[in-house]
């Protein structure tokens, strides 16, 4: 492990994300609000501890290895976590403990989208923008920026991709360069962005809400700047607006950097993954706008309609928006809406979850299996758009998902272990892990009220979740620290 070469990276990153607590200063500026302090204290903090961390080791230059990858990205969203919650915590509305800072910084940054502030309506114009581009940061802007810059100041970026890209093939890239597939991703990402954005303003938003809402959109963050979340607009076209661009954001961003580059729809339509993420939507949606039509939900079909499809699609990519309190839905929906994040968005999206390849992966795996039954000596592969997949990648996604299941478990005990009810314990840590936000029980509305024990079990779920359970949990191995 290289100290000196780590400590200079997070240095320099630090330093980086201090500029971003410039922005919503001026938003205070701006409004008149009277919140600009909190930023500027934080700005200075965060820049100071970069310069501190930076300056001894500033040196150092040589690249990183696999295991300093790894050590930085962990590293890195801890400390990101903690100094993105300065604001929160230096700010006088809302007034929020150290644990309730922390938690919110965390939840913005994993994309989370789980919040334990109420009386939003009523924050400051430069703390909802900046809750809003905490998320927008985490979706992909700030490894992704990260990788693209950090080989311009003499430090590898193939580590820290492979270490924090999501999902089970990490190895592809979109460019022979990473930093050009860094930007790549990028311009995919502040296009979306700002489609988004105008979208939302076309549709009747404020130019404010509409900037807001494209940051958590298509980071699938779930952040909004009111309490009602989408429900305050009350509108079907912004509804819709959401859902299109969630689906967006919700497949692998390289498809749409291969699409666009080709001018042609063709690789999203041969792709097996997207095939499935729309087809597992589709069901979901399906059987949610039947049985809210069937039970009398809502006085019509077509408000059973729109807010099916919202609430199934928000859900499903583990965005977190809502029109309506899910989790009083009648019958299975809630439970059926929380399943359908646990696949979550595609692999190299920004959504959570499972992620849909290995949730296709882990069917056709078990497929093969009861095939074998019945023809045991048949050699039979496990294949993913007609390529047989290696069996080294199918171990892989199989240990995934059983390390997934027993970290689950283990959090959901420790919660249970707090005095949180079962159904609160369940739904938080799934919300939690699948980056989703909203979950069932106590927890449906915020997370305003479990305690504050509960809080830093579930930042470490958001955190397990957000670096997809390998990258975290190898830091607690022996293995790893071995010379």
């Amino acid at each position: 492990m290289q100290r000196s070469v780590i400590q200079r990276i997070i240095g320099l990153l630090l330093m980086l994300f201090s500029l971003t607590l410039l922005p919503p200063g001026l938003v205070g500026v701006i409004y008149g609000d009277g919140e600009i302090l909190p930023f500027l204290s934080a700005f200075v903090v965060t820049l100071i501890t970069g310069v501190i961390l930076w300056f001894p080791v500033r040196k150092f230059r040589k690249d990183l290895r696999i295991r300093d990858g790894f050590i930085v990205v962990v590293t890195f969203w801890v400390v990101l976590g903690i100094s993105g919650s300065l604001p929160f915590y230096f700010a006088e509305s809302p007034s929020l403990s150290l644990t309730d800072s922390v938690f919110e910084s965390i939840s913005g940054l994993t994309t989370t989208g789980a919040t334990v502030i109420t009386g939003i309506d009523e924050l400051p114009h430069s703390i909802l923008y900046y809750r809003q581009q905490l998320q927008w940061l985490g979706g992909m802007g700030i490894i992704v920026l990260a990788v693209a810059i950090l080989p311009m100041l003499g430090i590898g970026g193939m580590q820290l991709y492979r270490a924090e890209t999501p999902g089970p093939m990490k190895d592809n890239k979109l460019t022979p360069r990473i930093t050009e597939t860094a930007k790549a991703l990028w311009y995919i990402y502040l296009g979306l962005t700002v489609a988004c954005a105008i979208a939302y303003w076309l549709a009747g938003m404020s130019g404010f809400d509409a900037l807001a809402h494209s940051f958590s959109t298509v980071a699938i963050g779930g952040f909004s700047t009111h309490d009602a979340s989408m429900g305050y607009f009350n509108s079907t076209t912004i509804e819709m607006v959401a859902v299109v661009f969630m689906l967006l954001a919700g497949v692998n961003f390289s498809l749409h950097f291969l699409s666009w580059r080709s001018l042609s729809l063709k690789p999203y339509l041969r792709d097996s993954e997207v095939q499935t993420y729309f087809l597992i939507l589709g069901i979901v949606t399906t059987i949610t706008v039947a049985y809210l039509y069937m039970s009398n939900t809502f006085d019509s079909f077509g408000s059973a309609l729109h807010h099916g499809i919202f609430q199934a699609v928000s859900i499903g990519t583990t965005s977190g928006f809502t029109t309506a309190e899910y989790y009083a839905w009648p019958g299975f929906l809630p439970v059926l809406l929380l399943f359908s994040s646990f696949i979550g968005g595609c692999a190299g999206s920004t959504g959570g979850g499972l992620k849909v390849i290995r949730f296709l992966m882990l069917f056709k795996q078990g497929i093969r299996e009861i095939t074998r039954l019945i023809h045991p000596s048949a050699l039979i592969s496990v294949k993913i758009g007609n390529k047989p997949l290696p069996e080294r990648v199918i171990n892989a996604v199989w240990g995934f998902f059983s390390l997934y299941v027993a970290s689950f478990v283990l959090l959901m005990l420790m919660l249970m272990s707090t005095g949180v009810d079962h159904i609160t314990s369940f739904s938080a840590v799934a919300a939690c892990m699948n980056n989703l936000g909203p979950g069932l029980g106590a927890v449906g509305a915020h997370y305003g009220d479990i305690n504050d024990a509960s809080k830093w079990v579930l930042c470490f779920a958001m955190l397990l979740g957000r670096l997809e359970i390998f990258t975290l949990l190898v830091l607690f191995t022996p293995g790893f620290w071995r010379k």
